[in-house]
């Protein structure tokens, strides 16, 4: 499980639980209460009295902080439950309710979720409102879902504002990760594809192979089975793939050399 390369700063606290229990399926935005810098952030959840951390922040010029690696499960939404699947966020906001966040945040929110999505293989960010809905669903293997900590404990988090957008941050994710999968179909031409397979072949056909083959390497050149191409250096291309018309003509030989023509 590998961490997100828009981290600019990372501070780890010592406040988590170790490997998670589940897989990733859920991303957990969080609010700061207060305009925070990823390095303040950092210094909130070093203590171990904090008692309290996530995976990664927001600062309030949009940078991206991490504080527990993404493979372990973060002290964030007062739920294990929740925790040990979701990815959780803590972004800088206003201190007061509706707990506003900067738009530089929230579009670094939106970057950080699509990259989030992606290396979990997951094509699709979904909100469903209802907590008792979200909680009992089962997301299908491409589907992330968004929780938020006020279903866990009694708190605005992420206050009114972020909260008020969260169907827009799962379209708006869900439509880059759309996006990204149609530039990646439309670049995989059949011109782009000869190309890749005449360079994955290339790689096949050095004279390179294993050594527990040796002793039979050497009998079928020896008795002209394989006659190693056509160049002046013998290269039996020992690790390519064999055609029909190369697997008739191996066993024409083999037929001849010993009589069975």
């Amino acid at each position: 499980m590998s961490n997100s390369p828009l981290v600019s700063y990372t501070k780890l606290s010592p406040n988590h639980s170790g490997q998670r229990t589940r897989k990733i399926d859920r991303i957990t935005p969080h609010c700061v209460v207060g305009q925070c810098s990823v390095e303040q952030l950092g210094d909130i959840f070093l203590p171990a009295s904090r008692e309290a951390s996530c995976n990664y922040g927001i600062g309030a010029d949009g940078r991206v902080g991490m504080y527990v690696e993404e493979k372990n499960r973060s002290w964030c939404s007062s739920s294990n439950a929740n925790d040990q699947r979701a990815v959780t966020i803590e972004c800088a906001s206003d201190g007061a309710e509706p707990y506003a966040f900067r738009d530089v945040v929230y579009q670094s929110l939106i970057t950080l979720c699509v990259d989030i999505c992606k290396r979990n293989g997951k094509t699709k960010l979904l909100w469903l409102e209802d907590k008792d809905k979200t909680l009992a669903y089962t997301p299908a293997p491409d589907e992330m879902v968004l929780t938020v900590h006020r279903w866990f404990a009694n708190k605005s988090c992420p206050g009114n504002w972020m909260y008020a957008r969260m169907g827009d941050l799962a379209e708006k994710v869900t439509a880059q990760l759309s996006a990204g999968m149609d530039e990646e179909d439309d670049d995989m031409d059949i011109n782009k594809f000869k190309e890749l397979w005449r360079e994955m072949r290339k790689e096949l056909q050095d004279n390179d192979a294993s050594a527990y083959s040796e002793e039979a390497r050497k009998w079928a050149v020896d008795n002209g089975i394989i006659r190693g191409g056509n160049s002046n250096e013998f290269n039996g291309m020992w690790e390519d793939m064999m055609t029909r018309e190369q697997l008739v003509t191996v066993l024409y030989r083999f037929a001849q050399k010993f009589g069975l023509s």
